[in-house]
This record gives structure tokens, C-alpha cells and sequence, in this order.
């Protein structure tokens, strides 16, 4: 049985999950617009992923009998710039994901919940390549600069990204 506290702070994961989701198909939809489709679709999959993350934590509150709460989901920025700010602002965003993330950890830790904590340390893990994952991107935008050509390389290659859930249904 998880704690009030963990219940609370997993269920707030499960918002900023579904925040984070939002605000990716925001960004989807303002690269979309500018013709970016490759940079739209990549992160069309981030939003995905974000969801994936947040059904998964939901089942886990389930799993451990831990009561599952609903809060509004804020309303993410529709305005952005350039791929540029797009970007900068995912890596800020996936930095604030890690610290909820490693704070929920810590949490466990403090109240002994082992399992818990082995839960999280998956969370903790794909924070690491998230924020690899991206810091990778603005590098290749920082050397391709004001190249239109290069910008649509990136482009092509970027939409090569696919979703692929990383919670596949249980069989028995």
C-alpha cells in the first residue's frame, strides 16, 4: 500500500505527465504550421511518450492500491518562435520532469518504500536520455545555424522517429 504522500505525489506525476503531453502537441502543431513536419512528428511521439509515462504511473497507484486523483491540467503555451526556442524549452521542461521525478524517488527512499523506488528508478533512467536526447538536438542546431539546407536535414531526420510504447500490455 503506498503512503498518502507517495499517492499525492505520484498522482501530481501522473498531471505533469499529461501536461507535458500537452505541451508537446502544442509544439507539434507550431512546427507543424511553419512547415516543419519532421520536428512536428517528433514531437507528436514525445507527446505519446509523456502519455505512456502518465498511464503507467496511473496503473501503478491502481496496482499498489493507492487512490487515483484527477486535478485540471494546465494549459500549455501555443506561441513559439523557432525550433530553436521550441527545443529550449523541452530541455527546460524535461529538467523540471527529472527534478518531480528524483523528488518522488527520494520520497520512497525516505518512507522505505523499496518497490516504489525500484519503480521510479526507470523514471530516473529515462530522464537521462531525455535530457541527452535533446541537449543532441540543439547541438546539431547550434552547428547547422541559419543553413536552410542542413535545418531540413534535420528536419528529414527527426521525422524518422517512431513511437514505440515502452509498457506493453501484460499477457498471462
Amino acid at each position: 500500500m503506498l503512503s498518502k504522500k507517495l499517492t499525492k505525489a505520484l498522482n501530481e506525476q501522473v498531471n505533469a505527465e499529461y501536461y507535458s503531453a500537452y505541451l508537446y502537441l502544442s509544439m507539434s502543431a507550431a512546427m507543424n504550421s511553419i512547415g516543419l513536419k519532421g520536428v512536428s512528428s517528433w514531437l507528436f511521439v514525445q507527446a505519446q511518450e509523456e502519455l505512456a509515462h502518465g498511464i503507467n504511473i496511473y496503473r501503478y497507484i491502481l496496482e499498489r492500491s493507492g487512490e487515483a486523483a484527477f486535478a485540471p491540467i494546465e494549459q500549455p503555451s501555443a506561441s513559439f518562435s523557432d525550433i530553436n526556442a521550441v527545443f529550449k524549452e523541452v530541455l527546460s521542461h524535461e529538467k523540471k520532469v527529472t527534478k518531480s521525478i528524483n523528488s518522488i524517488a527520494t520520497l520512497a527512499m525516505q518512507e522505505l518504500d523499496h518497490a516504489c523506488y525500484q519503480f521510479m528508478m526507470w523514471y530516473v533512467d529515462e530522464q537521462v536520455e531525455e535530457e541527452a536526447n535533446v541537449s543532441e538536438i540543439l547541438d546539431k542546431l547550434r552547428l547547422i545555424g541559419d543553413n536552410k539546407g542542413l535545418l531540413l536535414t534535420l528536419d528529414n531526420e527527426l521525422g524518422t522517429r517512431v513511437f514505440v510504447d515502452p509498457f506493453p500490455p501484460k499477457t498471462n
